[in-house]
């Protein structure tokens, strides 16, 4: 029986990668290096912000630099604005129909636990989501399930009673290792063919789409 739902931020939850392009592109253009497209930020997102600025910054580019990227990285997105970003279509109405259904809602996800804060608080109502967990040094990211399960451990139920919600490799892969159901959405950054390459066998187009698959396990 499904009791818990986690989802992943970026590309499920909030369309984030304009912001996130944005602050990459203020501190690798300040150390000479070129600026990266909207299509390079969606192919690099998922795995954690180092992994984003390694994988921005030139191939070759010495640890020190990419180390002194990140650390600029970290000090900016812990405050930087979030004027871009965007919630989903239909987002808001299927999340506080599945919380009255009794469901209990969760966010992991592989961005810096002070920025996932931030902007939860900035799109979400309070007490929507019962556990709110990013990157915050205590786990690895994902697909570690470490961070999944501590969820599910905090919220009281057991990893077969939830599903992960995400849209990218990582998000697919995480479900598995957690030992939950995993459901990818097409709505974000990756191609329903790249999430199937990751072993992702079941996908939604939209919120509704996702609420009527999840009424199904109810």
């Amino acid at each position: 029986m499904l009791k818990a739902v986690l989802f992943d931020l970026d590309g499920t939850l909030l369309d984030t990668v304009p912001d996130i392009r944005a602050r990459v592109n203020e501190v690798i253009t300040a150390h000479g290096y070129p600026a990266i497209t909207y299509e390079q930020t969606c192919a690099y997102v998922g795995d954690g912000a180092e992994k984003l600025i390694e994988r921005a910054l030139p191939a070759g580019t010495p640890q020190a630099e990419i180390d002194a990227c990140y650390a600029q990285f970290r000090a900016i997105f812990a405050t930087g604005g979030n004027a871009l970003t965007r919630l989903f279509e239909g987002e808001l109405p299927v999340l506080t129909a599945l919380r009255e259904r009794g469901l209990k809602l969760a966010i992991v996800t592989n961005k810096p636990q002070d920025a996932t804060d931030r902007i939860v608080a900035e799109f979400f109502p309070a007490g929507l989501f019962d556990f709110v967990g990013g990157d915050s040094g205590a786990f690895p990211c994902k697909p570690d399930p470490s961070l999944a399960r501590y969820a599910a451990l905090t919220l009281r139920v057991s990893p077969a009673e939830c599903v992960f919600v995400g849209d990218g490799e990582t998000d697919a892969r995480v479900a598995q290792n957690a030992g939950m159901r995993g459901v990818s959405v097409l709505w974000g950054y990756r191609t329903r063919e790249q999430l199937a390459a990751a072993g992702a066998t079941a996908f939604c187009e939209d919120f509704p789409a996702l609420q009527k698959f999840l009424e199904k396990s109810f």
